[in-house]
């Protein structure tokens, strides 16, 4: 549904404060050397299904993208796919499939996921595999200064010692380090400040290509150095990713870019923190390790889940708790009720001047709590005494059809970051009952929510037109039990003045 757009100034966004971990400080974000602000985020490692975890990352770089849009500012957005790394050849091997048969249904499996979560794709999306080449172009340049070396089994590290700003980022201390001590795993101990793997020399069973650096796969941290200074230049405006990735991958991307450009290889960069569930850690081991497919086929929605994991700022540790899962939806199902209401029409010729100014209120506090480091508590809160002003004056019969056009400009504003108003939760659902069913997961899924769904729109309608007949026909007895029946099934009937509405819970 296209919505009325309030015009804002271009110029509106140049006052967006993002905090910068670099510097330790909020700073003004702004596009320099390009009209477009060029943006890299880590992207998925697709060994496995998406996390919540990692989504709540990808959902905070959705609304900064979203915001500088909204704001008209031009963005050029790039993500990156790893699909070759330790643990993608680990579980391949395992499986005993090629990495590339390996990957290909979970890459397939987190963009449906992406789209479900309602996260935009970004302009590029660039593959590991696909840019090996630059990955030893970028890994030649370092070795022509002296900053990459080879060793006896032919695999080229990273010599920390000859990049003096190494820990700028996460402000680790090189003190203690010892020369030359080196670390081959992409998954090594947070703490450990060593000599990094560039280029992993060819080993039995896994995948290898033939190139200058001789026969071999690329270490983790040179894939996103390559794709994001190949595509957005050597020096571009921000980098973002969960802060699990500051060190060591981070840090490392830094002393790759720079170390061979001599540029500072991005001028800010955002963290999202961790996410908690019920208050503990995630993990599989606690039964806590949740996907976004686990909490669609316990019946939880999609656009709950997001509204959720946006409902608390990217730098806030978030607790993710099924309460207030619940309390996300019970909040989505009053504003779709609130903004069909408003689509209704009907309304008087007079102005409301309380709802006018609420909507004018809506509109400034809404942009400028994104303004001031993306604030989403604050956004989401600021169009509540809008609705509430615009709901009592349609109950008392004073809201006027142009304060309705006021009112929808503000809902339009806000949909354009958090984007909940339509309504795309049950066919979310049925889909994520078809992957189920074709994974032999079935049993997995909520056995009240295979019921509900195993109930057709068709099917609603027929008895939602048997029971008006019966009401027509005094058969009262019929026409509660085909309400009860109905809300076994999670469907609601709601009988008003213009006719009888259905919708699932």
């Amino acid at each position: 549904m296209a919505y009325p757009r309030l015009r804002r100034s271009v110029n509106a966004v140049a006052s967006l404060e993002l905090f910068n971990t670099l510097s330790g400080k909020l700073e003004r974000l702004e596009p320099v050397g390009a009209p477009a602000l060029r943006m890299y985020a880590c992207g998925p490692t697709i060994y496995d299904y998406g996390h919540i975890g990692n989504f709540r990352t990808f959902l905070h770089v959705d609304v900064l993208r979203r915001f500088l849009r909204q704001q008209g500012m031009a963005v050029e957005h790039v993500m990156n796919v790893t699909d070759v790394d330790d643990k993608i050849i680990r579980n391949a091997l395992a499986a005993g499939k090629p990495i590339g048969e390996y990957t290909a249904r979970f890459e397939k499996a987190f963009f449906e996921d992406m789209a479900a979560l309602g996260i935009e794709r970004p302009e590029h999306v660039p593959r590991a595999t696909e840019h090996i080449p630059e990955m030893v172009g970028l890994i030649e340049q370092l070795a022509a200064k002296g900053i990459a070396y080879q060793t006896e089994d032919g695999s080229w590290y990273f010599r920390i010692a000859k990049f003096p700003e190494y820990g700028k980022l996460s402000k680790k201390d090189l003190e203690g380090m010892e020369d030359g001590a080196r670390v081959d795993s992409d998954e090594y101990e947070k703490d450990a400040v060593r000599d990094f793997a560039l280029w992993k020399a060819a080993k039995e069973g896994e995948p290898s290509w033939e190139t200058a650096l001789g026969a071999g796969r690329p270490g983790w941290h040179i894939e996103c150095s390559a794709m994001a200074t190949g595509i957005l230049g050597d020096s571009f405006d921000l980098h973002a990713g969960g802060e699990d990735l500051m060190f060591p991958h981070h840090e490392n991307e830094i002393a790759q870019s720079e170390g061979a450009s001599g540029r500072t290889f991005a001028r800010h960069w955002m963290h999202v923190r961790f996410l908690l569930v019920e208050g503990k850690k995630m993990s599989k081991s606690l039964g806590n390790f949740y996907t976004l497919r686990d909490l669609l086929l316990k019946g939880h929605r999609a656009s709950a889940i997001r509204y959720l994991l946006l409902s608390v700022p990217y730098r806030r540790q978030m607790n993710f708790t099924f309460e207030a899962l619940t309390a996300a939806t019970n909040a989505i199902e009053r504003l779709r009720t609130f903004h069909q209401r408003m689509l209704r029409g009907g309304f008087t010729a007079a102005v409301n001047a309380e709802v006018s100014a609420a909507a004018v209120n809506a509109a400034i506090e809404f942009t400028a709590a994104l303004t001031n480091d993306l604030n989403t508590a604050e956004a989401a809160a600021a169009i509540s005494e809008m609705v509430r002003a615009a709901n009592s004056a349609a109950d008392a019969g004073t809201l006027g059809a142009e304060n309705v056009v006021e009112v929808l400009r503000v809902m339009a504003l806000f949909d354009g970051i958090f984007a909940v108003l339509e309504d795309r939760d049950e066919e979310l659902t049925r889909a994520a009952l078809a992957w189920a069913e074709a994974e032999g997961r079935i049993g997995e899924a909520a056995p009240d929510l295979v019921a509900k769904m195993s109930l057709g729109d068709a099917a609603i309608e027929a008895l939602v037109e048997e029971r008006t007949q019966a009401k027509k026909t005094r058969n009262f007895a019929r026409a509660d039990a085909i309400r009860v029946e109905l809300a076994a099934k999670g469907v609601v009937i709601e009988d008003s003045k213009d006719g009888v509405r259905w919708k699932r819970k």
